[in-house]
């Protein structure tokens, strides 16, 4: 879209924009789902409303590095926090999975994603992000680990985990070489430590030991959080305001 261009709202939004009390003329921003803000001039009411475009920068509220969520199903609203936080926070992507410990998976699983999905889509507008993204699932515990460990920085929060902390995975260019290591600055001048990271967290129970041993074979670096056992839905939204603050995205 380029300036100039007039954009017709649709329903959603037209009444988005109503709540908010914008009058013709005002100017808002819209964003197009691929990364780009579009600063726009409210037109007038005839049915629908229409905007024009005045101009178009990236959008501000993109974090520099690509972190996807991955959260092994919960109950229905501890689920719901973990999503709206980490779509807050910058997540590109959240994926629920099943794990051995999961207290409640619903039985409907597909149903489930597009009420988490939903929630994505509103978070999203809320807080000025330039994309939505996106909620989906993995079939197996297995599949989710393949996935997950295919990131630049692969992070497995295991509550049993006692050797290795979050602080030093992000410092460390190569885990286990304490003379290598990689501050959040250099991380942004030079971009080359890693760019994509994932984020798996478990169920209500936690994970299995050879969940995390399975987790430790595909390549993923098994974490800990601290000293104190976080629930379900802080752990993810805890290791994702970890990253952003240590990347510089917050």
């Amino acid at each position: 879209m380029s300036a100039g261009r007039t954009i017709r709202l649709d329903a959603e939004d037209a009444a988005h924009i109503r709540s908010l009390r914008l009058r013709p003329s005002e100017l808002f921003i819209v964003c197009d789902g691929n990364g780009n803000d579009h600063v726009c001039r409210l037109g007038g009411h005839c049915g629908d409303l229409v905007a024009e475009i005045i101009e178009t920068h990236p959008s501000r509220g993109e974090p520099s590095v690509a972190c996807d969520v991955y959260i092994a199903f919960a109950k229905g609203e501890r689920l719901e926090y973990a999503v709206q936080k980490s779509v807050e926070l910058g997540a590109r992507g959240v994926i629920l999975f099943k794990s051995e410990r999961c207290v409640a998976v619903p039985g409907d699983t597909a149903k489930r994603v597009a009420r988490l999905q939903k929630i994505a889509n509103e978070t999203a507008k809320q807080c000025g992000r330039g994309r939505v993204p996106v909620v989906a699932q993995k079939g197996t515990f297995t599949e989710a680990i393949e996935d997950a460990s295919q990131a630049g920085l692969p992070l497995y929060f295991y509550e049993c985990e006692e050797e290795l902390h979050l602080k030093q995975a992000l410092e460390q260019r190569n885990i286990g070489n304490p003379e290598s290591p990689i501050r959040g600055a250099e991380l942004m001048e030079n971009g080359a430590a890693y760019k994509t990271v994932s984020v798996v967290t478990g169920p209500e129970g936690g994970f299995e030991p050879y969940e995390a041993e399975f987790a430790r074979s595909a390549g993923m670096l098994t974490v800990s959080l601290g000293p104190r056992v976080l629930r379900c839905e802080t752990a993810p939204v805890a290791a994702l305001a970890a990253i952003m603050f240590y990347t510089g995205n917050m």
